[in-house]
């Protein structure tokens, strides 16, 4: 699962370079051509990282940037400013950006910001490409040789707390409800369709990750809403 990069910007070569040099480094690429299809696209599908312009039609990338982070949302943003304007630079930082890059720009700076971005936020989720790795303090998941490890112990997860372990752990923070894990789950194994199957999986997963699994550290429950892991 490569992480997933939400581009907003209306300058279609601007767009569509940014969006080339991404897909070739393995990340899912979505572009957005305004305002208000960035931010319908930022809320419902909850990319792990956005690239936003500022100049707009419609709502500008301030104003989306503000309403993103009113909803909750934590996904690193990179504002993109058409010139070296301190004010603008300032307005995005204030308004919750976590860098920004100046037009025009070098995309070998923009792809260095943005692995950078992704591995803060995510651990090492920056390496879309090949050999993926999350690590959460002395917790390891290796996403693509499916192993888990904590410092030196290995442990062996079952399928199914595996894929729990790895949705969750992919958006750290971002709570999933019982319901919304059984789907996720359902067309990888046959589960039962009652949301305690959920329960029980990630109970036998703390049991093996968790220190005390009556006081986790990595996957949390948010009463009554569901399960998230622990942000870093």
């Amino acid at each position: 699962m490569a992480a997933t990069i939400l581009i907003v910007e209306d300058e279609f070569a601007v767009a569509r370079g940014i969006q080339y040099a991404l897909q070739q480094e393995g990340y899912e690429v979505t572009v957005a051509r305004s305002g208000e299809e960035g931010l319908d696209f930022a809320t419902h599908q909850a990319p792990d990282l956005v690239v936003l312009d500022v100049r707009l039609p419609g709502i500008d990338g301030f104003e989306v940037l503000r309403r993103l982070r009113a909803t909750g949302s934590k996904a690193p943003v990179l504002v993109l400013t058409a010139r070296d304007d301190e004010v603008d630079k300032v307005i995005g930082l204030e308004l919750g950006a976590d860098d920004y890059l100046t037009k025009p720009f070098g995309l070998r700076e923009l792809m260095s910001r943005i692995k950078a971005l992704l591995r803060r936020a995510y651990g090492d989720l920056a390496d879309a490409a090949g050999g993926r790795v999350i690590r959460h303090g002395d917790l390891l998941i290796d996403l693509e040789r499916r192993r888990v490890q904590r410092g030196q112990r290995r442990i062996a997860l079952t399928a199914t707390e595996f894929e729990i372990l790895r949705h969750l752990a992919s958006r750290p923070g971002r709570v999933y409800s019982r319901r919304e894990l059984l789907e996720l789950l359902r067309d990888y194994e046959a589960l039962d369709q009652d949301e305690k199957t959920i329960n029980v999986h990630v109970s036998h997963l703390r049991e093996k990750i968790e220190d005390d699994p009556s006081l986790p550290a990595f996957v949390l429950t948010v009463r009554g809403a569901g399960y998230a892991f622990a942000e870093r």
